[in-house]
């Protein structure tokens, strides 16, 4: 099966009302070809699950200021000051998580569980809404998996089979994310031949990944 696709195919994978991961940090290690394809196609009422917002204008940034984002779960949305504006004028849900619990939530997810325990929250806002559980005597909290329609995620070199390899902090939420959608594509900063990553340096195996895009290195 050839996994390489245009980004135009790409979009018509993704519709309005989706819940899409998108990985990166502050921009780092975010699809920003594929983010840019869903500025373009001006889907609405996405329900975005990511670890922040970055800036107005960079990565996820570009859907909130362009009022495509309907529903979110992030870490934290403190350099983005429409997304804190939006969230006060009701325009877009927020539920903050914390980052750890982000992650297992989505390893949950990935993994099949059906959910794990963490004393993360308790005793706090977090735990609003949520099965608290006695261990030993200790409060935990039942946090829930999450799993997404779409993920868009981003190697730093891809084989065409899917094979990825992530340079240095661009790795991030890309590994997990990439386990925790029905449908997986990833933007490839360098396109490679099967066989030039050393199997060694495979950070997410090409099984997880059902298209390629190629990235606006």
């Amino acid at each position: 099966m050839n996994k390489i696709i245009s980004l135009e195919q790409a979009m018509d994978l993704v519709h309005d009302g989706m819940t899409v991961m998108i990985p990166g940090f502050m921009g780092v290690g975010t699809p920003e070809t594929l983010v840019d394809g869903l500025v373009e196609k001006g889907l609405q009422d996405l329900f975005i699950i990511c670890t922040d917002t970055a800036r107005p204008n960079v990565g996820i940034g570009k859907l909130i200021v362009n009022g495509q984002v309907k529903k979110l779960y992030a870490s934290h949305i403190g350099t983005n000051p429409e997304t804190g504006r939006m969230m006060n004028e009701g325009l877009i849900d927020v539920t903050l998580i914390p980052q750890g619990t982000l992650a297992e939530r989505i390893r949950a997810g990935g993994a099949g569980l059906g959910g794990f325990l963490t004393p993360t929250g308790v005793g706090t806002v977090v735990e609003e809404g949520k099965q608290k559980i006695v261990v030993d005597g200790k409060d935990y909290l039942l946090e829930l998996p999450l799993r997404a329609d779409v993920a868009l995620i981003r190697g730093s070199k891809v084989d065409k089979k899917g094979n990825i390899w992530y340079n240095a902090a661009t790795r991030n939420f890309n590994t997990v994310m990439a386990t925790a959608a029905k449908t997986v594509i990833v933007e490839a900063q360098e396109l490679v031949e099967v066989g030039e990553i050393d199997p060694n340096n495979v950070m997410t195996p090409g099984i997880f990944v059902d298209y390629i895009v190629r990235g606006n290195a």
